[in-house]
């Protein structure tokens, strides 16, 4: 709009001026060479503006012939570009779809003359694989991992599809090629934390808990019961090959680790084995004394007998505190158990009922009940059993 003002201006300024003009037309003379021309200022004016227009023109027509010379070389590669990008929209909504046939034939025309053909190809290669064409989904692998930025993703993205149809070797081939460590990227790590729980790889498994831990790929509660299991078969693992295995593994352990109830249960069955009661018992009374635990008292029984008297009073001290705590009333009932003491035990499997009743406790509590004759109350302890779930 403001341009247009300007040029209604100008014209009107002009048609205002032109009589002026006109009555004083001036006089140009100019020579070049042998030729002279000889023309009014107005004349020259206008000669000048018509030249300008003539320049105008012909430089626009040869813009214009150039990119239609241009235009029409390349046309064929932009045709197939614009191509590309229809067969990759293609293959995307066929991928959405869960389509993996179309996806799969889309993904790999738009890899051609795509903007980026490393996602078209590693895209089809999951369409084949999702139709169990491994060949393909190979081929379209080994032609991504061309380009040396892809390696490390080709490599995950083969080991992936290995451990999906069931073929660990190969993924563990190449897992072992990628290293993992510190400075390997968050995929490989999650790669090698999956490939070494599959593999039951607990040895290699604890090596990279601190770099997962380090770089919080999993969330604490996960890494806890990961942790703890790695330790747990790898105790449990050692103490089946000799004592000194068994230290071995127990030394590695942190200081926290080594405070784990559960850790310290298995390591007091693997002492036990060896015939080390006497370490296994005072690892236990120290657990009893900082952390007693519904795991420590269900594992108790089966780590301590009836001779082992000290750790025995150390129970019998909690019970003020636990009195209504279903696992240790437990306990102590499996404890009078092994001394025989159907009396007690009686009295423990009560507190038991009274406070998380199940059917083997009421089973239990009539055993004891028909040792000391006490056949009615067994009759009913029996019943309750039979409709307690």
């Amino acid at each position: 709009m403001i341009k247009t003002l300007v040029y209604v201006l100008i014209i009107l300024i002009g048609l205002c001026l032109s009589p002026l003009i006109i009555g004083q037309s001036g006089y140009v003379y100019i020579a070049i060479g042998e030729y002279q021309i000889e023309t009014s200022l107005v004349a020259a004016v206008v000669g000048l503006i018509v030249f300008y227009f003539a320049l105008q023109l012909i430089e626009w027509l040869l813009v214009l012939l150039l990119n239609i010379i241009l235009s029409s070389r390349y046309l064929p590669a932009k045709w197939r570009k614009k191509a590309a990008k229809k067969h990759t929209l293609i293959g995307a909504l066929a991928i959405a779809e869960e389509d993996w046939p179309a996806a799969e034939s889309a993904m790999a025309k738009g890899a051609q003359q795509g903007e980026i053909p490393l996602l078209n190809l590693f895209a089809a290669a999951r369409a084949a694989h999702y139709q169990g064409k491994t060949t393909a989904r190979d081929h379209y692998l080994t032609q991504a991992e061309k380009n040396p930025v892809a390696q490390t993703a080709v490599n995950t993205s083969r080991a992936r599809y290995f451990i999906k149809q069931g073929d660990l070797v190969k993924a563990r081939a190449i897992v072992d090629k990628l290293s993992p460590t510190s400075k390997s990227s968050a995929p490989v790590l999650k790669l090698a934390m999956d490939l070494y729980q599959q593999q039951q790889d607990w040895q290699a498994l604890k090596l990279i808990l601190p770099i997962v831990a380090k770089r919080k790929l999993l969330s604490e509660n996960e890494l806890a019961t990961l942790t703890i299991q790695t330790n747990t078969i790898l105790l449990t693992n050692a103490a089946k090959e000799s004592e000194a295995e068994l230290e071995k593994c127990w030394q590695w352990l942190s200081k926290a680790e080594r405070s784990n109830e559960q850790l310290v249960i298995t390591y007091a069955h693997g002492l036990n084995a060896f015939k080390r009661k006497e370490k296994a018992l005072k690892l236990l009374s120290k657990q009893l004394k900082t952390q007693p635990s519904s795991t420590l008292f269900n594992a108790l029984p089966d780590l301590i007998s009836a001779d082992d008297v000290e750790i025995h009073k150390l129970i019998e001290r909690l019970e003020p505190t636990h009195e209504n705590d279903a696992d240790f009333q437990t306990c102590l009932a499996k404890l009078a158990m092994q001394k025989r003491d159907a009396k007690q035990a009686k009295l423990h499997w009560q507190n038991v009922c009274r406070i998380a009743p199940t059917r083997q406790t009421w089973l239990a509590l009539a055993q004891a009940q028909e040792q000391l004759g006490e056949n009615t109350s067994a009759t009913q302890s029996y019943r309750k059993a039979a409709i307690t779930t």
